[in-house]
Parts: structure tokens; C-alpha cells; sequence
């Protein structure tokens, strides 16, 4: 993911890997969505993902850095 930072928008989605919809938990900025992503269960966490205008990325690899 490209450098951004804390307070760029995002989209903090979970995407279902039986059915591969995808299910948005929160439209906010990169902190919010960080924050929300932490509270999620960790089987939860996996299949997070974020998105902002022009990459898309899986949570875990973002904090994994």
C-alpha cells in the first residue's frame, strides 16, 4: 500500500471467503478504521480488508507491515 496517512479515508471491508461478498463495516479515516478492525474477533480479522481511493489492501498484512 502506498504511504498515506492517519486521517485519509477508507473503506474497512470483510469479505467472505465461502461466498465472496463483500460487507463494509465502516466508511472512515484510516485511524477509525484501524481501531474497528481491532475490535473484530481474530477469524474476523482475516478477512478484513482496506481500501482507499486507488489500493486495497489486507488488514493483517498492513499492521504485519
Amino acid at each position: 500500500m502506498r504511504t498515506i496517512s492517519s486521517d485519509v479515508p477508507v473503506r474497512l471491508y470483510h469479505l467472505d471467503e465461502e461466498g465472496g461478498a463483500a460487507t463494509t463495516i465502516l466508511y472512515g479515516t484510516l485511524t477509525e478504521a484501524i481501531a474497528a478492525a481491532e475490535r473484530e474477533p481474530e477469524e474476523v480479522q482475516a478477512g478484513l480488508f482496506l481500501q482507499t481511493s486507488n489500493d486495497v489492501i489486507a488488514y493483517l498484512d498492513f499492521i504485519d507491515g
